[in-house]
């Protein structure tokens, strides 16, 4: 007579032993603490309600060549300018800027930034030269132009204490011999010397003709 076998009562699974309330806590903190901190960035990085942004970062190429970060290159004031070589209406937008930069030079804590996008350095050497009232840094993958937003050339932008105008933004070849464009940005850098707020500055700027 046989027997049949009996049912096997073995148990391969393994119980995921019980959150003790200690443990809930914590887990529900940790998740409190990342929430926060999500938060925080996006005030810094999201536009704010004054019309400023965050000035995004990024890495770069010095005139040599070198790696370098757009952050080791920042003043108070930065007119900061893409562009390349292989852009008709960059070229002739260099002039006028040159003129600007000239002008300028000197004022504190002011610079004009050029970055030439997806350009290379025997490229653009002969249209900056040996010309010193302006940066030349390079971005050969769009990188830290798309970071701002830019997708075509050139395009520029107002930068003050590190956050970006977002009413300053020039897209295009822009006239930068233009009396009103130029007493904008010097009375901004005045501002800045002398210590006033942002509002302050952006009030001012309310009054004056923006870019379109």
């Amino acid at each position: 007579m046989s027997s049949s076998a009996a049912p096997s009562t073995l148990d391969n699974s393994v119980a995921v032993p019980e959150e003790t309330d200690g443990r809930a806590l914590r887990r529900q903190a940790l998740g409190m603490f990342f929430i926060i901190l999500i938060l925080s960035l996006g005030a810094l990085i999201w536009p704010r309600g004054d019309g400023t942004s965050l000035a995004p970062a990024g890495f770069l190429l010095d005139a040599s060549g070198r790696p370098t970060t757009l952050g080791d290159h920042m003043t108070p004031v930065v007119l900061l300018h893409f562009w390349s070589t292989w852009c008709p209406p960059c070229i002739t937008e260099i002039p006028a800027l040159e003129r600007l930069a000239a002008d300028f030079e000197g004022r504190p804590g002011f610079q004009v930034m050029m970055v030439a996008v997806d350009d290379e350095l025997e490229k653009v050497r002969p249209f900056v030269g040996n010309q010193r009232a302006f940066s030349v840094l390079y971005d050969p993958q769009w990188e830290v132009a798309h970071r701002y937003g830019t997708r075509k050339l050139p395009e520029t932008y107002v930068i003050v204490n590190g956050r970006k105008i977002e009413k300053l933004k020039f897209i295009g070849a822009t006239p930068w011999d233009d009396p009103g464009i130029r007493a904008t940005l010097s009375t901004i850098i005045d501002m800045v010397a002398s210590g006033k707020e942002m509002e302050e500055i952006l009030a001012v700027i309310d009054d004056r003709k923006t870019p379109a």
